[in-house]
């Protein structure tokens, strides 16, 4: 048996540059790795695919899983246990770290290919501090940056597919991000429960919460030492959000 970890990814700034033939949106982001991660098993005498999942967003198993796909994509055969610790549909990249950890077990691939498995797997393999661009297989590594963070995880996740979908919808209708996040409006219009719950949080938090990738898991580059003062694992109007002190890692 193999033990591998897979660090969850946080998006710091996420800007759309453009639309490509294929559909696939071209994007400049700056990426971290912080401390959250999945533990993957590997028993290289069996072949499955095993979720462990405290989370309420289901994650499949079997052949449907990415780590399967990622298996498949370096030709190589194993049963993998997956032990989840990142929460899922929050924006921090938990299935792309589960793939990349794959990857780097089977000696690594290429951004290019990488990125077939989905556009955080390529960051996700290499870790650290990275400008991301292209469809996410462009990677210029930066100097790693030791900061606080704080993530504020409601309990339901957003469907990146969908915040896509609604960024062009929203951009047919004349409409133009700010921010430092592209996706916050169309993540908001998707899930009106993150819109809410973002605007809370910046009236009790501070105006520098943030979005993590298309969420819903939001953040902030700091620790927040009144959190529980706020009271945000009790039920609120949108149900629980946790908070949880972590930082960024450079590997």
């Amino acid at each position: 048996m193999t033990g591998l970890r897979a660090r969850a990814k946080l998006t710091w700034t996420l800007e759309i540059t453009g639309r490509r033939g294929d559909g696939l949106h071209t994007l400049r982001a700056e990426m971290t790795t912080i401390h959250q991660e999945d533990i993957l098993v590997i028993d290289v005498d069996a072949d499955y695919v095993h979720v462990f999942n405290p989370f309420p967003t289901p994650v499949p198993s079997g052949a449907e899983n990415i780590v399967a796909r990622a298996l498949a994509l370096v030709g190589r055969r194993a049963g993998v246990q997956i032990e989840k610790g990142i929460p899922v549909g929050g924006g921090l990249g938990g299935g792309s770290a589960d793939a990349a950890a794959i990857l780097r077990w089977a000696g690594g691939v290429a951004p290019e290919v990488a990125v077939t498995l989905g556009s955080d797997v390529p960051f996700c393999q290499v870790g650290g501090r990275c400008l991301v661009e292209g469809v996410g297989e462009v990677l210029t590594p930066l100097a790693f940056e030791a900061r606080d963070v704080t993530l504020m995880m409601p309990d339901f996740g957003v469907d990146t597919a969908a915040c896509y979908r609604a960024y062009d919808e929203m951009w047919n209708d004349g409409w133009r991000p700010t921010g430092l996040n592209h996706l916050e409006e169309p993540a908001g219009r998707v899930e009106p429960r993150l819109a809410d719950t973002l605007a809370r949080l910046r009236t009790v938090v501070g105006d520098d919460v943030g979005l993590a990738g298309s969420g819903s898991t939001l953040f902030v580059g700091r620790h927040v030492r009144d959190a529980g003062a706020f009271h945000w694992d009790d039920e609120g109007p949108h149900g629980r959000v946790q908070f949880l002190q972590t930082g960024t890692t450079p590997h």
